[in-house]
């Protein structure tokens, strides 16, 4: 190893480790009952995204001077299965797509980290939030420079845990709780989609190395050495994953729900960062869709109607940070078209403009509510509203595209209805199955002894 790829491999494990270091020193903390002081807690924060944020800038300079294009960091197995063609290998990819992605999550995380230092000071959740986000910063520093799927699956998974901690940050009331609860449910869908794509790669290339799955060449001029229908076959779980990490129709309906978290957690997550997860996956994998026209049909056709339907439900909405978090979906939906289409480059410049347009947005929207109450009190009167667009439409279309949107599509009760009942009736069935086979075997029936653990008669009712 010459200095250049040893000054490579140390910037590049310092990048990675100092967000796992934030994450051992928040949680050791709140293991031991011993937490940070609010100040102690916001230097460590930012020191963690500075740590992470300088030596990506520097990898970035010496790719610029050196002339190279592609920076594997590599740690080796951790876990290896040769007979099955299973391995966790960890490594970690500085390229053309990883290290613009990498600065944006470091830039944005340390906005909305000082931002916070504020807006929650002396709230009675603030060392919870910042150990929710410490694992956030983690999950997205492993996504974007995973260089294997199981270390982009990793990543992947600490964004959607702390994604749902964070929606259900309000956890005395019973909304947060409940939507924390639809929005993991959902991501356990899709990511069940992930974990079926990483297992098929490690079946088809042996390993799960993107390179390997790319073929020749590094991203973008990546060509893939699999045949059509395997790149169907996995683009398509991918695209599943990525359609639930996105919020792309059908499972756009845990969207709104997730607007019930800290408005700095609705800046980041799914303003910014963690709704363009799903896009920077494709983005990755993007070489696939040269292989499969199918392939390539199916994300223009998620990325037009998520356009279509996210376009639609922000202009019915009530509450500002949901309207916004529709845009955003509506602008995921053309950077999905984007890659459909082959627009790569456009669609990470894309990524990169929309992501830091919607996070100070969000962060405006709560002084911004206040400011236009001032403004109507100052005036007298409501300040009048855009009548845009309305006389395009017939009445009857009017309603039924307002109750398109306020009923958000529908996708929730699509879920409910085609995903989860059919879920539940089949486990019903087999509960039934076994219960029979157990009454049979043990001469009594179980639903009866259970009925009167769950309803124990009262004093009163057996006198």
């Amino acid at each position: 190893m010459n200095a250049l790829d040893a000054m490579f491999y140390w910037l590049g494990t310092i990048v990675v480790a100092s967000p796992m270091l934030l994450v051992l020193i928040l949680g050791v903390c709140a293991l031991l009952g011993r937490p940070l002081g609010e100040q102690a807690l916001a230097r460590v924060t930012a020191a963690a995204v500075v740590f992470s944020l300088l030596p990506a800038i520097a990898i970035l300079f010496l790719m610029l001077a050196s002339g190279e294009r592609y920076v594997p960091v590599e740690w080796g197995d951790w876990m290896s299965i040769p007979n099955a063609h299973l391995h966790f290998h960890w490594k970690f990819v500085f390229d053309r797509l990883s290290i613009p992605f990498l600065i944006l999550s470091c830039v944005l995380c340390g906005v909305v980290g000082v931002f916070t230092r504020r807006y929650l000071h002396r709230e009675e959740g603030y060392q919870r939030f910042f150990l929710f986000y410490a694992f956030f910063f983690c999950g997205m520093v492993l996504s974007s420079v995973g260089g294997t799927i199981e270390s982009l699956f990793v990543g992947w998974e600490l964004v959607g845990l702390s994604s749902a901690l964070l929606v259900a940050y309000f956890h005395e009331r019973m909304n947060p709780v409940r939507n924390g609860q639809r929005v993991w449910s959902i991501y356990r869908l899709s990511d069940a989609a992930f974990l079926v794509a990483a297992i098929t790669m490690h079946h088809l290339t042996g390993e799960g190395d993107f390179g390997g799955l790319m073929g020749s060449g590094h991203w973008p001029e990546g060509v893939p050495e699999t045949t059509s229908s395997q790149a169907l076959l996995v683009g398509t779980l991918l695209l599943i994953a990525a359609a639930g990490k996105s919020a792309l129709p059908p499972f756009s309906g845990w969207l709104p729900r997730a607007m019930e978290g800290p408005t700095p957690s609705s800046a980041i997550f799914y303003g910014a960062l963690s709704v363009h997860l799903g896009a920077y996956l494709l983005l990755r994998v993007s070489p696939l869709l040269e292989a499969s026209t199918i392939l390539q049909g199916l994300v223009i056709l998620f990325g037009t109607v998520a356009a279509l339907s996210g376009a639609v439900m922000s202009r019915v909405q009530s509450d500002i940070k949901v309207t916004l978090a529709y845009a955003s979906l509506t602008q995921v939906g053309i950077i999905v078209l984007e890659i459909g289409i082959g627009l790569r480059y456009l669609a990470l410049v894309h990524i990169i403009g929309h992501a830091s347009l919607r996070t100070m947005q969000l962060l405006r929207a709560p002084s911004l509510l206040r400011d236009h109450d001032a403004m109507e009190n100052a005036i007298g009167s409501r300040l009048a509203a855009s009548a845009a667009g309305q006389g395009r439409f017939r009445l009857g279309q009017q309603l039924w595209i307002y109750r398109f949107g306020i009923a958000r599509g529908y996708m929730d009760a699509a879920l409910d209805r085609f995903v989860v009942m059919p879920f539940l009736a089949a486990f019903r069935l087999f509960d039934r199955w076994e219960r029979g086979l157990t009454d049979r075997l043990s001469q009594e029936s179980s639903r009866e002894s259970d009925a009167v653990e769950l309803h124990p008669e009262t004093p009163e009712r057996a006198a």
